[in-house]
């Protein structure tokens, strides 16, 4: 399914709506090159959970932690461990929790990944946009995943 937003606060909004729908042990992987967007829709993410703190990217802590709001929100960037392994960080504890999984750069974690999860891609520099302009590219594993997908799908056009 895709999905486009034309500026900052519209990928912000987008996050936003995306929040609203999350449930606990909702896993979120998010893909794009560097800014792409993807603190700016976990920003919005975050508020609609009503965390009011600061979101910024965890490129050097791995992981940041968010505990107030409606759901715990862990927020992680596995690039790090592009030649090495996450086998040993204990991150299933993260998955088997009942916050919200944000995970920018999966692909070096895969090995300790849970099968259910939504696949966020995030492009820019679109031929024919406005260099704002993003396009969502989200694909979904599982039932739960499958699930808020079609609620994404609902409440986004219901946005338009």
């Amino acid at each position: 399914m895709k999905f486009l937003t034309k500026n900052a606060a519209e990928t912000e909004k987008f996050g936003q709506v995306v929040g609203n729908l999350v449930q606990p042990g909702s896993l979120l992987l998010l893909n794009g090159d560097l800014g792409a967007g993807k603190t700016t829709f976990t920003k919005g993410l975050a508020k609609s959970l009503g965390i009011d703190r600061a979101i910024k990217s965890p490129t050097f802590t791995l992981i940041r932690e968010y505990r107030q709001g409606r759901l715990p929100l862990f927020h992680m960037d596995l690039y790090r461990l592009e030649h090495s392994s996450a086998d040993d960080l204990g991150l299933e504890e993260y998955f088997d929790s009942d916050g919200v999984c944000v995970v920018e750069w999966s692909q070096f974690g895969e090995d300790v990944l849970p099968a259910d999860r939504l696949v966020i891609d995030i492009q820019r520099d679109l031929p024919d946009f406005a260099a704002d302009t993003r396009q969502f590219t989200i694909s979904a594993s599982g039932a739960n995943s499958q699930k808020l997908l079609e609620q994404i799908t609902a409440a986004w056009s219901d946005h338009e």
